[in-house]
C-alpha cells in the first residue's frame, strides 16, 4: 500500500469523521511545527476559523476552507516550482532531529528540504540532485562544503559544530540570507533594465 502524503491523510480523515479530521489536522500541524497563527498566514484561513475547527466548535467547515487547508498542506510537502528552498545535506539522524521545516530571514520564508547522506559520495549526489531540483542554497558539514563548492553553482553554507548551538539551523539561516541578498540583487538589475 502506498504511503499517503500528509494532505491526503487530512483529506481521508475529513471523509471519515469530524473528530478524525480534527485529530489528524492537529497532528499534521504539530509535525510541521506550525501553530495556528503561522498556518493561518500560510493558508489564508482565519485564526478564529482554525480554532473553531481544531477545538470542535465548528463541525462542518466550508468546502472553500477545507480546500485552502489541503492546498496549503500539499504545498508544504511539495513546494511550487520556483519556490525557494534550501537543501540540507546531513545524516538521517541529524535531519530527523531538526525542529523546523523552514527558516525566515528578512521576511523571506524559505523551506528546508532534507537530503540524507551517509558518505561524501552520497553528499555529492545529493548536492547535484538538489541543484537540479531547484535548490537555491545548500547547507552541509564543513568538510563536505569545501568539496561541494567546487561542484555546484549555488551558495554553500556550513557552521562548525564548535561555533554554533544548533549548527544546521544557523547554517540554514545563513543560506536564507544569501537567497534574500540574491533576490535583492535581481530586483536591482530588473529595475535598471
Amino acid at each position: 500500500m502506498p504511503v499517503l502524503q500528509k494532505w491526503e491523510e487530512v483529506l481521508n480523515s475529513a471523509l471519515e469523521s469530524d473528530e478524525k479530521f480534527r485529530e489528524t489536522l492537529k497532528r499534521v500541524l504539530k509535525e510541521y511545527r506550525l501553530d495556528m497563527k503561522e498556518f493561518s498566514k500560510l493558508s489564508g484561513v482565519s485564526e478564529s476559523s482554525l480554532y473553531k475547527i481544531l477545538s470542535g466548535h465548528r463541525a462542518n467547515p466550508r468546502l472553500s476552507t477545507l480546500r485552502d487547508i489541503l492546498r496549503t498542506l500539499r504545498n508544504l510537502e511539495s513546494p511550487k516550482e520556483g519556490e525557494p528552498f534550501i537543501a540540507l545535506i546531513a545524516s538521517r539522524s541529524s535531519l530527523d532531529s531538526l525542529n523546523t521545516s523552514h527558516v525566515t530571514v528578512g521576511g523571506l520564508r524559505v523551506r528546508i528540504r532534507g537530503y540524507g547522506a551517509a558518505s561524501i559520495e552520497d553528499a555529492i549526489v545529493a548536492a547535484l540532485n538538489a541543484e537540479q531540483e531547484g535548490a537555491r542554497a545548500i547547507v552541509c558539514g564543513p568538510v563536505v562544503a569545501t568539496i561541494l563548492e567546487k561542484i555546484v553553482r549555488i551558495p554553500i553554507s556550513s557552521c562548525p559544530v564548535s561555533l554554533c548551538n544548533q549548527p544546521l539551523l544557523e547554517a540554514a539561516k545563513n543560506a536564507a540570507k544569501k537567497i534574500a541578498e540574491e533576490n535583492k540583487e535581481l530586483e536591482k538589475r530588473r529595475d535598471r533594465d
